[in-house]
């Protein structure tokens, strides 16, 4: 049977295929909507930089350095320095207790164990932040579980004042920020090849000896970027120092709170914002320039 084309007996043109897009127009596409997001932000940071060069009752047609001035007085100084230390300090605290935790999860060969240890370590970002600063009120009061047991062993005579100091709120800040710290630490734990570890134990080191040799330093990376995101998580914290603080500790978020509640003040707020904002991100790209430097350094020793 003679075959017959049917494209040319009714005159239609050939079906062409469909012009395939382009990867770039795709990543983009992929990325709109995050950069919607991100734009969002950047508006709103602009928005902030904009009162804080303003005046209080004129935010929009005002131009004034007052409220950058008024940061540098005693008061908001300390405030600041408060900050950063309570956010340094609690940093290191929760790498410290993040590294053998971190280790652990690693080394799990139990897909159930490491589920449930994840599950543990990403309990408290879970459960909301005002309960859990309400929790560490029932734990750390005179009357709270801690006095408590510690009453009850005859290790003090009488209760420790735990809350509205200091000591407190840094609890406070290393609990709730602890998942930050042992994440990337587990994450650079676990690249680290088991290969190292049996060449260094065949060459007679003992476990911890290969832990501080060997692990800990090709870890560097995701100590250091642990550590970043527990400093800039509880260098804007406000909860746990308003709770656990009370006004005893005067954290710069807290401070920018009370600019804003009773004072109606949104220049200074927002000064003190920017420079809250300027002080992280300085600090947090000093530690990635850190970082980056330690793993070109290690890519380049294997």
């Amino acid at each position: 049977m003679e075959h017959i084309d049917l494209t040319e007996s009714v005159g239609a043109a050939p079906l062409r295929p469909a012009k395939a897009v382009s990867p770039s127009v795709r990543a983009w596409l992929f990325l709109t909507p995050s950069m919607l997001f991100l734009a969002v932000l950047v508006a709103a940071s602009l928005l902030v930089l904009r009162m804080s060069i303003g005046e209080k009752g004129a935010e929009w047609s005002g131009f004034s350095l007052a409220s950058y001035a008024q940061l540098a007085e005693p008061y908001y100084l300390k405030s600041l320095l408060l900050t950063l230390r309570l956010a340094l300090f609690s940093a290191l605290i929760a790498v410290a207790l993040a590294i053998p935790v971190g280790y652990c999860m690693s080394r799990l060969q139990s897909p159930f164990l490491r589920r449930v240890f994840l599950a543990a370590v990403l309990l408290p970002l879970l459960v909301n932040l005002l309960l859990q600063s309400y929790g560490w009120l029932v734990i750390l009061g005179p009357a709270g579980m801690l006095n408590q047991a510690l009453m009850g062993l005859g290790l003090i005579d009488r209760p420790m004042m735990l809350l509205y100091n200091q000591t407190g709120v840094l609890m406070g800040l290393v609990q709730t920020a602890f998942p930050l710290a042992v994440l990337p630490i587990a994450s650079a734990m676990r690249g680290v090849s088991r290969t190292y570890e049996e060449a260094a134990a065949t060459l007679g080191a003992s476990r911890v000896r290969v832990f501080c040799q060997v692990v800990l330093p090709m870890s560097l990376p995701g100590i250091f970027t642990g550590a970043t995101l527990v400093f800039a998580y509880n260098a804007s914290s406000f909860v746990v120092p308003l709770l656990l603080g009370g006004r005893r500790v005067p954290m710069l978020a807290v401070m920018v709170h009370d600019q804003i509640a009773p004072l109606m003040n949104w220049p200074a707020a927002s000064a003190a914002g920017v420079v809250l904002i300027v002080t992280t991100l300085a600090i947090m790209t000093f530690s990635e320039y850190v970082t980056g430097r330690r793993r070109r350094m290690l890519e380049a020793s294997q």
